[in-house]
């Protein structure tokens, strides 16, 4: 369901968040996880997820939840993890096509699921493309889930250079878990678009069996080479802040820049078994800025 249709749906909660944040973010939570929500003393990671949204202010964290503008802070710190940009704008129809390479990735910067991969230029329908990525710019993040810095900065769209994982799929994600600047988990998403499939696993690359963040375990991965690099750019990118999800891929023996996460699932991800949730929370110190 397109997010304007849930809208539409949620209008009487988003009516709700005007008035009271709390109330409505308690309401979304038992629909979502089955559970209540504490946010005086809140203890699993999903209660201080919500918590943030209430109170966690950070100044940069619109810019860097845009998936262009958290460029700047990206070449800042690490420019060469940086995937190459092609070509951003705020109109597809302004997009060059003659000019673009046969593959590439085009996504609009405010939302999660806006992406379109492109394998082979010439079977490329330009004008679906075109009315597809102009319709996610429309497209408005749900004022009930409490996301206020999603979509702050004005939605475009980029294009950036396609990673070829050398086997046809799309890289494996390494979402790193970050508190107070310190990597402590690795979840590898794994066929995101076909059959998403999703593992955790510690810094030791011990595979957390059994442990779920709302889709199924896939079987266990070799430890990547170059983990003890992923684990550098997590620690420099997280550097500050008391949780970032921060997202890299590994391609080709480089690693390339995903995107900077400070509310994962919305805090609606079904965390099994509860004492993963609960071991996450544990080491999330929360704090207004």
């Amino acid at each position: 369901m397109k997010t304007s249709a849930k809208n539409l749906l949620l209008f009487p909660l988003n009516l709700l968040y005007r008035i009271s944040p709390a109330l409505t973010l308690k309401i979304v939570f038992r629909f979502k996880t089955g559970q209540k929500l504490d946010l005086k003393n809140p203890t699993t990671y999903n209660q201080k997820l919500q918590w943030v949204k209430l109170h966690y202010k950070h100044p940069l964290l619109t810019k860097l939840v845009d998936k262009y503008t958290v460029r700047d802070f990206i070449a800042q710190k690490a420019p060469e993890i940086l995937v190459p940009l092609l070509w951003q704008g705020f109109d597809a129809n302004d997009i060059p096509w003659d000019d673009l390479p046969d593959r590439f990735v085009m996504k609009t910067t405010h939302g999660s699921t806006f992406n379109i991969i492109c394998k082979d230029k010439s079977k490329l329908d330009r004008e679906e493309c075109v009315k597809k990525l102009n319709g996610w710019l429309k497209e408005k993040f749900l004022r009930c889930y409490g996301e206020w810095f999603y979509g702050v900065e004005k939605p475009r769209i980029i294009i950036e250079e396609f990673l070829d994982a050398g086997d046809g799929k799309e890289p494996e994600d390494y979402k790193i878990f970050c508190f107070d600047g310190k990597p402590h988990f690795v979840i590898v998403d794994t066929d995101r678009f076909i059959g998403h499939k999703r593992n955790a696993y510690d810094l030791e690359w011990n595979f957390r069996e059994g442990t779920t963040l709302n889709f199924p375990n896939d079987a266990p991965m070799k430890k990547p080479e170059k983990l003890d690099e992923l684990l550098k750019y997590a620690t420099l990118l997280s550097e500050g802040f008391a949780h970032v999800r921060v997202d890299l891929y590994l391609v080709g023996g480089k690693v390339y820049f995903g995107e900077l996460t400070f509310t994962n699932g919305a805090g609606f991800d079904k965390i099994r078994p509860i004492e993963f949730d609960l071991e996450l929370g544990s080491l999330f110190h929360i704090r207004e800025n």
